[in-house]
């Protein structure tokens, strides 16, 4: 469908696109290159006057870097990532090893590796990927609002120009213009904020850490993360505490010096890495209650546009890639499945992207929320995690087979749940070494044990 008579078209545009996708970032991109692949014209509309990301590490688990070797990419990504051994989850108190996973055996038992990577090496991979398959990319072009046609749906840009197609995928993200249109929710504080920084590893060395694993320090209201990155030439750093400005209302929280005083009860290897983080930035931690309609006649949520996650289970990106992948696959089962010269039925498309991924993205949701409650456990709740994880057996993949496993195309090809492990069934003695405080275990006894 043409736009309305006097409506400002792009003059710069050769041509219809049959997807337009609304946002840069490492989803939209994904998404792009997925149904590149399968033949479709894709525009991508950015609003920044370049692509880029901002950040520093991404984790990448099994159930992604199968995409990424479908896709052609994964042999890239291992030169610029690094694969860790192990992960291992510490107490960021006394240091103590709570449970591990040997990431080797995770990839013998998924058949694709865990690693590590730069949020801007990831990115690269794919806008190069993107270039390779003729994806349109359109930079400084900010969407401001959404309309559906008869054939499809329109964009309206800020400065007044429109953009159509059969469809439009809204990857914009956290904020996204979309889903403040289509949804009318907001996004919710966790009263947490997040440091980060990436330095050359020789900055650590002496530190006491650990290059070959991801190490997660857990502790009373805070936690630590490190991994090294760039084939184990730079080391990534994630500190993440809960603001008592935020707690308090105040609207200018998570700042550096309670960054300090969040940490100043760690361990060594904890506390001589928060001097590294990067001061000048910090990110707070904020996602969405989960909503069931993603689709929005011929516009379509993807990404933390449908589903923002807090971070605790390294699962943001993945699921945005995921959403691409799955889009990708119906429409390619809807184009061998319509007759010669009939075109795809792109409702069918949207309404089975929709019935899977709802679902599987609702549980990482509600199930990272509780895995930040169970990771920043005080007093004698923080001792009954310590005993439960410390039972585990380093070969139970109870917790990861229903996330780490093939993605679901449909509703019935997702895996059963974990059975959650209640804080109340360990029985521990008190240390002493931490005052025991009230903390809410119920969220975290419906957490990953």
């Amino acid at each position: 469908m043409k736009p309305e008579p006097g409506s400002p078209s792009f003059p710069d545009r050769p041509g219809r696109p049959d997807v337009i996708v609304v946002g840069g970032g490492i989803g939209g991109l994904g998404t792009a290159f997925a149904l590149a692949r399968q033949g479709l014209r894709v525009r991508v509309l950015e609003r920044a006057r370049e692509f880029g990301e901002v950040g520093a590490g991404l984790q990448l688990a099994p159930n992604c870097t199968r995409i990424l070797a479908e896709y052609g990419l994964l042999d890239e990504a291992k030169s610029l990532g690094v694969l860790p051994r192990n992960m291992v989850m510490r107490d960021a108190l006394d240091s103590r090893e709570l449970t591990r996973l040997d990431l080797g055996d995770l990839e013998r038992r998924y058949g694709f590796p865990y690693m590590v990577i730069h949020r801007s090496d990831l990115h690269g991979i794919f806008l190069h990927a993107c270039e390779r398959a003729g994806v349109e990319l359109l930079t400084d072009r900010a969407v401001a609002g959404y309309e559906n046609t008869g054939g499809g749906a329109r964009v309206r840009l800020a400065d007044g120009r429109v953009d159509e197609a059969p469809l439009i995928v809204a990857a914009d993200g956290l904020h996204s213009v979309a889903r403040r249109e289509l949804v009318g929710d907001g996004v919710v504080s966790s009263d947490y904020v997040a440091y980060r920084a990436a330095v050359p590893i020789g900055e650590v060395r002496g530190n006491g850490v650990a290059e070959r694993d991801v190490t997660v320090y857990v502790g009373p209201r805070c936690h630590f993360v490190q991994y090294a990155l760039r084939g184990g030439d730079m080391f990534n750093q994630v500190a993440v505490f809960q603001s008592p400005k935020a707690l308090a209302g105040e609207a200018d929280w998570g700042t550096p010096d309670e960054l300090d005083a969040a940490f100043e009860g760690t361990c060594d290897t904890v506390r001589k890495g928060i001097p590294l983080m990067w001061r000048d930035r910090w990110w707070q931690m904020l996602d969405r209650d989960p909503v069931d309609t993603w689709v929005h006649g011929r516009v379509a949520l993807l990404g933390d546009a449908a589903h923002p996650p807090l971070q605790y289970m390294a699962q943001g990106a993945i699921m945005a890639i995921e959403d691409g992948w799955v889009l990708a696959r119906h429409y390619a089962r809807q184009v061998a499945a319509a007759p010669a010269g009939v075109a795809p039925d792109w409702d069918a498309v949207l309404a089975a992207y929709q019935a899977v991924r709802v679902e599987h993205c609702r549980r990482v949701q509600v199930t990272a929320r509780a895995w930040g409650e169970l990771w920043h456990l005080d007093g004698t709740p923080r001792l009954q995690r310590n005993a439960l994880l410390r039972a585990r057996d380093i070969g139970d993949h109870s917790f990861t087979d229903w996330v780490y496993g093939p993605t679901a195309l449909t509703p019935d090809e997702l895996p059963p749940m974990f059975t959650p492990i209640p804080l109340s069934s360990a029985a521990v003695e008190d240390s002493g070494d931490v005052p025991p405080r009230q903390a809410g275990s119920d969220a975290a006894e419906g957490s990953r044990g």
